[in-house]
């Protein structure tokens, strides 16, 4: 599974994203999940976010919805949006690197 996520937060609120986003990198640290992949970025405007994330398809469902912090940060997500997130499924034509070849 690979898929891209975007959304947009309010401008008062791009701060707070962001604590959750790194409180969700300090889990992944520490649990290293297997067959997971996972990066956010936050684009030019400061307020819009785009995350990646690659499971490996012998991988049992996504390991980001069993931690307690993605938990925390997808709860409470939109409410920090102007622009509610939207996932799309990601076919890939071609890498190189990005997802761990």
């Amino acid at each position: 599974m690979k898929k891209i996520v975007r959304y947009k937060v309010k401008t008062d609120r791009a701060a707070e994203n962001e604590n959750y986003v790194a409180k969700v990198f300090e889990e992944l640290k520490r649990t290293r999940p297997p067959g997971l992949r996972y990066g956010c970025f936050k684009l030019s405007d400061g307020v819009s976010f785009v995350h990646i994330v690659s499971v490996e398809p012998k991988q049992a469902g996504n390991p980001l919805k069993q931690l307690e912090t993605f938990k925390a940060f997808t709860d409470t997500l939109d409410d920090r949006c102007e622009e509610l997130a939207v996932a799309s499924d990601l076919e890939e034509v071609g890498s190189y690197r990005i997802f761990g070849e």
